[in-house]
């Protein structure tokens, strides 16, 4: 083959390159920011729902069309450091009372009167410590990891501001023997 052609060939695989490249990039950055994105779990907050070194894929986009609810599992900025994620479940809702007392956990009616909130996820013998009473503002949640004892959440920093929220878990990808739409 002649220099010139072997020239043109050359640059017109890398123009190839260059343009499958910018496509991709068109294609991912836009789902990356806006619809979903990756999270991998560390640590043991969550067990037994999710385990270290699982990876999820997070739903950014729902929460613009639905509202969140109280047992979805959710990621978030930590509010003490933005650059830290966290994953947790909702437990409490804006504007709910939040009591926790004698290890379990309950929701109060503006008259007072308890309900205990529906925890089977996190087993029987768990329970929530310490005693506490929080009431959520308008846009605050009250997050819990599953694994209360190994968990710092709500009951440690406080309620969840929505402006942290990054999205819902909605798929484990890894690992593949627990691949899962969530």
């Amino acid at each position: 083959m002649p220099p010139a052609e072997t020239a043109r060939t050359l640059r017109s695989e890398l123009r190839e390159i260059v343009r499958v490249l910018l496509i991709s990039l068109a294609v991912v950055i836009p789902v990356r920011l806006f619809i979903a994105q990756p999270f991998i779990v560390r640590g043991a907050s969550m067990e037994p729902t999710y385990h270290d070194g699982e990876y999820l894929i997070v739903d950014e986009i729902s929460l613009r069309f639905s509202e969140l609810e109280r047992g979805e599992v959710i990621i978030f900025r930590y509010p003490h450091d933005p650059k830290s994620f966290f994953i947790k479940r909702i437990i409490g809702l804006p504007q709910d009372t939040i009591v926790i007392r004698d290890g379990y956990v309950y929701l109060s009616s503006p008259e007072g009167e308890l309900q205990k909130v529906d925890e089977s996820y996190i087993g029987s013998e768990v329970f929530t410590l310490p005693d506490k009473v929080v009431t959520l503002g308008p846009d605050e949640y009250f997050v819990l990891g599953d694994n209360r004892p190994d968990s710092s959440d709500s009951r440690v920093w406080g309620p969840l501001e929505d402006q942290y929220i990054v999205g819902r878990t909605f798929l484990r990808l890894w690992p593949i023997s627990k691949l899962k739409f969530l």
